[in-house]
């Protein structure tokens, strides 16, 4: 007989004890079978009326509900109807919950999420362990979706509207003590007095009979007044019309829910809930989002290869050659997850230079609450600093992040190579040399990969593990490891030119340069690419960049595919009058005031005007097509060479890499909603332009056999 999901027990005191505990499973999810179970559960408690009172527990420990299925979910979009069954299966568990004849406490350890924390809100008390691990959140919104087991409700009645709704917005979780703090739990003890505890509370629930105006209070409207009300909601909008310009919809639609329901009983609000729940659930943005969520979990769980017969190596004594800004951002991130570092570079005052800026990203975390200072201490003290490659030789990894220089680059690794062990993986975070080329000058090349972290490294979560042509599968595989061990995602990537993100990004910064020329304003593009959904538009982003490392990359790849890459003077004619982009304080748009928002330049206005070669107006419709299509016609090239083996490689590498919306799901799953006839249609009208609007063989194939890039359009 298979092993229950849900079981339940009466302590010798009375209390019944109701356990989940998902078998052949490292988390609890609240899938259709588990509701059934616990409806079972609670209905055979039930009967046992008067009840000393019911605690419910997760027989795992350290995990509480990870929420509810989302593989059941993501079928909202193809059977709407399923999924309101789901919802209502779901509120009539709730219910069940809140009429239980005695009181009740949810008692959480670990992750308590999305419809996990919902079926806790029905309990009449929460009780949390100060487990590091513990944390309680509605993640909903992050795959464009709303709470839809009555969160927007029973939070808002519970903390106040203002609280719960810069949880419920944010999808962003909480402690356990900011959960103590605000109210949302009795209190956090430790794990192993967690039962203790939760049967301690139902004595003092007992005793006190607070349990029925508890139950009374959550069926009430919430009391605000005319003004707190207007107050709190228009606050509340702008912040997150600040964050989200309302793609995805899903913040925005909790927020009105919320503010339609918090004068209304608790019943009303819930079915207003559940209608807004539904319309967003069979829509693209949460088809697409959750999508996106199934491909970061495939990617964590991708050993590199396609056979791991190797087990990865625990790497814990890293090198770093190079201490600018790339290299001195890498050794931070290795220093912040434990790892060893010897930082390398030819003068001590370019290292003393990079220590400070490692000291002062340090800092910044202790000032935002996110470290405590002997942390901060305890990372730096990890990093040591050496002017010589011999220093090298008991490193198990040794990365180079010098500057972009063939010559420079296999000088040092043919030196480095003599300093370090057999073993020794040796990478290079080069954003466009050749791995394959660059091993030629090594005598171990299969030790030798490409490991391309994105600027800046300590924020951005993508690293590009790049294969050469003699790189070793354990080499893949450890260098996968080692990428998810620092909490980067890590794509394995054939070598090319401009490798995965880069080879897809250039020919949209490229057509914003010859649009740039043609006549249209530098605004004018960015504030199309940002409608769009990317986080900054293309002439930012080039500044971002710097435009001689853009004018660099572009020409590597112009040089690799000459018909798709044509050549555009002004990024050219920026860098040769020293405006390099926010690191100079001037480079499209000016930085002398604001290091960080760039300011329209009148200084800009003569190169421009020296490099268009035509004044002509240019719709927003022609701009969105010039800056997307040749990024997605590249990609799709991407995938037919094998660069990548899955398609959502091509998608996540854009969303992580260069922040690609993921409610799109990605450029190849946009391609999927648009369709490829209708692609087909837009590339014809731009065949005058050139062979960079050619469409991939790839593209007329779908066209032709109506196939999409994810056939059966499933995450």
């Amino acid at each position: 007989m298979a092993q229950k999901a849900v079981q339940w027990r009466q302590l010798e005191s009375g209390e019944i004890v109701i356990t989940i505990d998902q078998p052949e499973s490292k988390v609890n999810v609240v899938s259709q079978a588990v509701l059934a179970e616990l409806e079972q559960a609670l209905a055979e408690v039930a009967r046992l009326a008067p009840l000393a009172g019911i605690i419910l527990t997760s027989g795992k420990p350290g995990i509480f509900l990870a929420g509810a299925d989302l593989r059941e979910l993501a079928q909202a979009w193809r059977y709407p109807e399923l999924v309101r069954q789901l919802i209502e299966r779901g509120h009539a568990l709730l219910r069940q919950i809140e009429n239980l004849p005695g009181p009740t406490v949810a008692a959480i350890d670990g992750p308590c999420l999305g419809g996990g924390l919902e079926i806790a809100l029905a309990f009449d008390h929460r009780l949390v362990t100060t487990n590091p691990r513990t944390e309680l959140g509605l993640p909903e919104v992050k795959v464009g979706l709303i709470p839809g087991w009555g969160g927007t409700q029973r939070l808002p009645r519970l903390i106040g509207p203002a609280l719960a709704l810069d949880m419920i917005c944010t999808g962003d979780s909480i402690p356990a003590a900011r959960a103590v703090e605000i109210g949302l739990v009795f209190d956090a003890v430790a794990a192993d007095r967690l039962l203790e505890e939760a049967k301690r509370l139902l004595y003092l629930a007992r005793q006190q009979n607070d349990w029925p105006a508890i139950r009374r209070r959550k069926q009430q409207p919430v009391g605000l007044s005319e003004e707190q009300h207007a107050y709190t909601f228009a606050v509340a909008r702008g912040q997150v019309w600040q964050k989200t310009r309302g793609r995805p919809a899903a913040p925005l639609a909790a927020l009105e829910v919320v503010d339609k329901t918090v004068k209304l009983p608790l019943e009303d609000g819930l079915r207003y809930e559940q209608e807004t729940f539904l319309r967003l659930a069979t829509a693209a943005e949460a088809r697409n989002l959750i999508a996106v969520f199934f491909q970061q979990q495939r990617l964590q769980k991708d050993p590199g290869v396609s056979q791991a017969f190797a087990q990865p190596r625990n790497i814990t004594r890293v090198g770093v050659l190079g201490a600018g800004i790339m290299g001195s951002g890498i050794s931070g991130v290795l220093a912040r997850r434990g790892l060893f570092v010897q930082l390398s570079d030819v003068s001590a005052e370019i290292l003393n230079q990079a220590l400070q800026r490692i000291e002062r990203s340090f800092l910044e975390r202790v000032q935002t609450g996110r470290w405590k200072p002997e942390e901060a201490a305890d990372a730096l003290a990890r990093i040591g600093t050496t002017q010589t490659l011999a220093a090298m030789a008991d490193r198990e990894l040794v990365i180079e992040a010098v500057t972009e220089n063939f010559d420079l680059k296999t000088r040092l690794f043919s030196e480095l190579e003599r300093h370090v062990g057999p073993d020794t993986l040796l990478v290079s975070n080069t954003s466009t040399l050749s791995i394959t080329q660059m091993a030629r000058v090594l005598q171990r090349p299969e030790r030798f990969a490409g490991f391309h972290f994105f600027n800046p490294a300590e924020r951005m979560p993508l690293v590009e593990v790049i294969r050469g042509e003699k790189t070793a599968d354990d080499t893949v595989i450890h260098l996968v490891a080692f990428a998810k061990r620092i909490g980067k995602t890590p794509i394995v990537v054939k070598d090319s030119p401009g490798f995965l993100v880069n080879r897809i990004l250039f020919p949209y910064l490229n057509e914003a340069m010859l649009m740039l020329e043609e006549g249209v304003e530098p605004r004018e593009l960015d504030r199309i690419a940002v409608e769009f959904g990317m986080p900054m538009g293309p002439v930012t982003l080039q500044d971002v960049v710097g435009l001689d490392t853009a004018l660099f990359a572009g020409r590597v790849l112009q040089q690799a595919f000459p018909d798709r890459f044509v050549e555009n003077r002004i990024v050219a004619a920026l860098v040769e009058a020293g405006r390099l982009g926010q690191k100079s304080g001037a480079g499209f748009y000016s930085y002398a005031k604001d290091p960080r928002q760039g300011a329209d330049d009148p200084a800009l206005l003569p190169i421009l005007q020296h490099c268009r070669r035509e004044h002509r107006k240019i719709s927003p419709e022609e701009i969105t097509d010039r800056l997307f299509l040749p990024m997605l016609t590249e990609a799709i090239r991407v995938l037919s060479e094998g660069i990548v083996r899955d398609p959502g490689d091509v998608d996540m590498g854009l969303i992580l890499g260069i922040g690609f919306p993921a409610w799109r799901g990605g450029i190849l799953r946009w391609a999927d909603e648009l369709g490829a006839d209708a692609i087909l249609q837009r590339l014809e009208r731009y065949q005058y332009l050139g062979p960079r609007f050619a469409p991939p063989p790839l593209l007329q194939e779908l066209a032709q056999q109506r196939r999409k890039f994810y056939p059966d359009g499933n995450p």
